[in-house]
């Protein structure tokens, strides 16, 4: 194994999902209608993290413990995952925060 082959991990980065995270997902799966996950890759700051995104465009990321348990949770949810890195973000996202952004007054 070569020097640069392992990627070195920050101790306030690197964490997987946690239980909170886990219950979070779910909740905001059940409580919305037409919520698609988003797979997100590692980064230098965070692990694997997933986006759901609800049919008007709210939005939520938590972190997963790899791309294999968000198949699983997708899967046990009965939403679609898609690959960020394939097919990018949901037009909906970005005016649902937009929109936030206006009635929050923080635009």
């Amino acid at each position: 194994m070569g020097l640069f082959n392992r990627r070195k991990r920050h101790a306030a980065w690197d964490r997987g999902s946690t239980r909170e995270d886990l219950k979070h997902l779910e909740e905001f799966t059940r409580t919305r209608t037409g919520v698609e996950a988003y797979l997100e890759p590692v980064t230098m700051a965070t692990e694997t993290t997933v986006v759901l995104v609800a049919h008007d465009g709210e939005w939520t990321r938590r972190r997963v413990e790899s791309p294999e348990e968000a198949g699983d949770l997708t899967s046990k949810w009965k939403i679609p995952l898609y690959d960020t890195q394939k097919v990018g973000y949901p037009p909906r996202m970005r005016e649902w925060t937009e929109r936030n952004k206006r009635d929050r007054g923080t635009l």
